[in-house]
């Protein structure tokens, strides 16, 4: 009887191993599936530019929720997040037509973007060389997507 229990014990411990290890490299395949999975917008530069300016249209938003802004913050975040949002879910479209409409609506974005930057300065609650610097930023983002819905009509 203790032979049985000995060699079952065995077994179940050899069966355990085998599982855990086979767990691992269903846990490796799936971390190697995601890290190599690219979506196509992330190719597109005015997505990246997009993304860089949203980011600093953010720490905006930060700093307005310390001085208790929260209502503009949350406005800041929310047409920040608008622009490399409607350029992704439009690079998923199926025609060049209803990818250049979400383009559009990102580029529309990004003028309330920078009209909340010059109301924010004119408020005090932004100096004037950040939103400066953030509308040539938003400008130059505006006339990236131009020029690529103009490449998408040709």
């Amino acid at each position: 009887m203790t032979g049985l229990r000995f060699i079952n014990q065995k077994n179940s411990q050899e069966h355990r191993a085998k599982s855990e290890e086979q767990r691992a490299k269903s846990i490796k395949i799936k971390h190697k599936t995601i890290r190599n999975t690219m979506f196509r917008f992330e190719n597109l530069e005015i997505w990246k530019k997009s993304i860089e300016i949203a980011e600093q249209l953010f720490d905006i938003a930060d700093e307005l929720e310390k001085k208790k802004l929260y209502k503009f913050a949350e406005q800041l975040r929310g047409a920040a997040l608008s622009t490399p949002n409607n350029i992704a879910e439009g690079s998923g479209s199926n025609s060049k037509k209803e990818f250049i409409q979400f383009l559009n609506i990102a580029k529309r974005s990004c003028f309330e973007n920078a009209n909340m930057m010059i109301l924010f300065e004119k408020r005090g609650y932004v100096k004037a060389t950040i939103k400066q610097a953030i509308l040539r930023e938003i400008e130059d983002l505006c006339r990236m997507i131009s020029g690529f819905i103009k490449t998408l009509r040709d």
